[in-house]
């Protein structure tokens, strides 16, 4: 079930580009920046925990429950994707893990008052 929003099509539409750009992220050669410690795993956590949360302001529902476990199979596809298909990434165990509890953290959003905020935006800004 959609939440009740002015413009759902919008919406959906920009989760949906967001759910690519991880995709496209996950795929192309990493950038030569500096890495701290554990800092992959917490862009994996992040990526994934914002994905959820989104869905969480354009959904509603059991539907929910569908789209995070469809997002850990995305993240562990993901996974295997880059170690078959690229020279410079690799399965990672601890990736996936990440990713998975980046997506039990954004589910939580749907208990919370911050699960209507997209819907106060619109109301506020009368979109």
């Amino acid at each position: 079930m959609r939440r009740p929003l002015r413009w759902p099509r919008v919406w959906l539409s920009l989760w949906l580009l967001a759910v690519l750009a991880v995709i496209a992220v996950s795929l192309l050669p990493p950038p030569p920046l500096p890495s701290a410690p554990g800092s992959d795993k917490l862009g994996h956590f992040l990526a994934y925990s914002g994905l959820m949360a989104c869905a969480v302001q354009v959904f509603a529902g059991r539907v929910l429950i569908v789209i995070a476990l469809l997002l850990v199979a995305l993240g562990l596809a993901l996974e295997f994707a880059q170690s078959a298909l690229t020279s410079t990434r690799m399965f990672e165990v601890h990736d996936a893990l990440a990713n998975t509890v980046g997506v039990l953290a954004g589910l939580t959003v749907a208990s919370t008052p911050a699960a209507g905020w997209l819907l106060r935006l619109e109301r506020r800004l009368r979109l």
